[in-house]
């Protein structure tokens, strides 16, 4: 997708301190952090959000929900941590293009 933020910074048209890249999965800082930890973890295959996902992409998902497990101590969140998705506008999807927020880093209440 051309006009997408993240499938460029993907292709590295768009600059970001990376956390951890594999073949299938970026993570970077957002750049708009509302924790001290806010990384976002973007599939590197672009659909913009759940529902345009298949059964073909299944493990790609599951990885992503193991890779941030993994990750997350190496950020410093042994403690805890938060991760959140956005489903449309009303929800805060900001940028159309399927994307795991981890936050942590300070005490954050329940979500009631």
């Amino acid at each position: 997708m051309t006009d997408c933020t993240f499938c460029k910074i993907i292709a590295g048209e768009i600059p970001c301190t990376k956390v951890y890249e594999d073949d299938e999965i970026l993570a970077f800082q957002d750049i708009h952090p509302v924790a001290p930890v806010h990384v976002l973890f973007v599939p590197k295959k672009h659909f913009a959000d759940l529902s345009e996902a298949g059964p073909e992409d299944q493990a790609l998902l599951g990885k992503m929900l193991l890779t941030i497990a993994q990750e997350a101590p190496k950020l410093g969140l042994s403690e805890g941590y938060r991760i959140v998705s956005n489903y449309g506008g009303s929800a805060g999807q900001t940028i159309e293009h399927f994307h795991i927020h981890l936050l942590g880093g300070k005490y954050m209440s329940s979500m009631g």
